[in-house]
């Protein structure tokens, strides 16, 4: 098996080239057709000297993968599955919208967190994506050209993966790779504090916080990670940094009725959250198979939003995407397996 050039970092291409015994404005150039110009073999690198490619040719290949399956929504959602290896299938999900174009990556195949509804979470842990696999899903993207966002927000916990994904960050935020700017970056996480910290202080990119309950015991039978990553403990370390410019930090709050939708959860959010310059997202559960739970009903969501907007917390309803296609990830990848 030959080795991935797609997916290192700048400083991991110096020492390809340094090893290779080629100049050092070579790593450059790697960099620049790969994150750049988009090439998806070492022979279209036609800038580099014959001798260069053979030597990378024959230890090297981009790594890229084109996905193996599709499925597009009535609203323009698409969800493209892409194999990982021998670990499986990730799903992706690009969202079209009038202003914008965001596409939803994932980190592992299937996930440790076990949270009680969610479908990759029932999966069970088949791996961490390695940098290749993460950023490949953004390379190997149709509508790529189209790109604008990118939220990690897909299969798999990214802050149990923090190595690789904050090496696809550096790679997609640096002068020398994408150069995208962190602020089109969202991160979602349930919270591994030591990771959050590490996130926070290495990237610049955004922050949304899975927290679903403002209760301990709550949260914890919906999400079981709650008893070894208290969720107070992160908001605690949250309050550390400073929120006041344009780096945001957001909450996303998935509204299970009968469960979480209750007077004493709005009391509970502004109690937790007081004090605290963030966002709320309320999210219309997607029915999973399997669960047992139902979606808040639209009128008590809107209710929900509008009395912690009262109470100070700026909050928003997130949009409905791709319902008819299972956006909600994991649920494709479930099938195919099945089906497989």
């Amino acid at each position: 098996m030959k080795e991935a050039l797609f997916g290192k970092t700048l400083n991991e291409l110096i020492t390809v080239t340094k090893d290779a015994g080629l100049p050092g404005f070579t790593a450059h150039q790697i960099a620049d057709w790969m994150y750049k110009k988009g090439v998806r073999e070492i022979e279209g690198m036609t800038n580099l000297s014959k001798k260069a490619r053979g030597y990378l040719g024959e230890r090297f290949e981009t790594g890229l993968t084109s996905h193996i399956a599709v499925e597009t929504s009535e609203d323009g959602t698409k969800k493209y599955l892409f194999p990982a290896g021998d670990k499986g299938t990730v799903e992706a999900a690009w969202i079209p919208e009038s202003d914008r174009s965001t596409l939803c990556i994932s980190t592992q195949v299937g996930c440790r967190m076990g949270c009680r509804f969610c479908m990759t979470g029932m999966q069970g842990f088949q791996g961490n994506l390695s940098v290749t696999e993460i950023l490949n899903q953004v390379e190997s993207l149709p509508e790529k050209d189209l790109l604008t966002n990118i939220v990690y927000m897909g299969m798999g916990e990214p802050l149990d993966n923090t190595e690789s994904v904050l090496t696809s960050i550096e790679i997609l935020t640096a002068e020398w790779g994408y150069a995208m700017s962190p602020r089109r970056i969202t991160l979602s996480t349930i919270g591994l504090k030591d990771s959050v910290r590490r996130f926070l202080d290495k990237s610049q990119a955004h922050l949304a916080i899975s927290l679903h309950s403002p209760f301990a015991e709550e949260r914890h039978n919906l999400m079981p990670a709650e008893t070894a990553h208290p969720v107070k403990e992160v908001i605690d370390l949250i309050r550390e940094y400073d929120w006041s410019g344009q780096r945001r930090i957001s909450f996303e709050y998935i509204m299970f009725k009968d469960i979480n939708d209750r007077d004493s959860d709005i009391r509970g959010l502004l109690k937790l959250l007081n004090g605290l310059h963030c966002r709320v997202n309320l999210i219309r559960f997607h029915a999973v198979p399997g669960t047992p739970y139902l979606s808040s009903p639209g009128e008590r969501i809107t209710e929900f939003r509008d009395r912690l907007t009262a109470g100070g917390i700026f909050t928003t309803i997130r949009a409905s995407r791709g319902e008819d296609i299972h956006a909600a990830c994991g649920l494709l990848s479930t099938r195919l397996k099945s089906e497989g």
